[in-house]
């Protein structure tokens, strides 16, 4: 039986890698390479789940197609829940991810309590219908980056009960404990039952 077919929409071919490796899913996931979309993807909102399902929704109006869109943030208790939904750019819209580290490590000097955690929102349009999936995974926040994949904040990310940032760990064991996974996994489930 040839699979149904689901876009992700997004260009991070990182994020698209993490989903497409979960197993025993019966949807073909495309990504917007895959259907011949190149444009930009508004993130207007203050908020993970308004900026999900803005994605999803921008892609479904433009391609007529079921889809699915994530946003994701890191959130730092000590600096009020930033960079949250500004994770991405946190160090101004042309920056990187070393940017970005390094913006969080400063702001994060001389702070001795470093709680976070990384928080997905997956927002899913099928059959015309709308539909949220959350995952979040609690950590601390290294005063030093430690290992070389991953991607983002991985590498200053330490996972609750881990002694191995993101950025250290197997592919697979991310895939098993991430936020991304952990809302991947519901996401997938509710598909299954499709």
């Amino acid at each position: 039986m040839e699979k149904r077919k689901l876009i992700f929409a997004t260009n991070n071919a990182h994020k698209l890698s993490e989903v497409k490796n979960v197993e025993g899913l019966n949807f073909e996931i495309l990504s917007l390479k895959d259907v011949g979309f190149e444009g930009e993807i508004p993130e207007d909102f203050n908020t993970l789940k308004e900026n999900a399902m803005q994605k999803a929704r921008f892609i479904h109006e433009k391609l007529g197609l079921d889809c699915f869109a994530d946003d994701t943030g890191l959130e730092i208790d000590a600096l009020a829940g930033r960079p949250g939904v500004m994770s991405a750019r946190y160090a101004g819209p042309q920056c990187n991810s070393e940017d970005n580290i390094r913006k969080v490590l400063d702001e994060l000097k001389g702070k001795i309590i470093r709680k976070g955690r990384f928080r997905t929102v997956i927002a899913l349009i099928m059959n015309g219908q709308e539909h949220y999936f959350e995952g979040v995974v609690q950590g601390e926040i290294l005063s030093e980056k430690r290992g070389e994949d991953g991607f983002g904040y991985d590498p200053i990310f330490l996972p609750a009960c881990f002694t191995h940032t993101f950025a250290q760990m197997d592919l697979a064991l991310k895939n098993k404990i991430s936020h991304r996974a952990k809302a991947t996994g519901k996401l997938i489930e509710f598909l299954q039952q499709k």
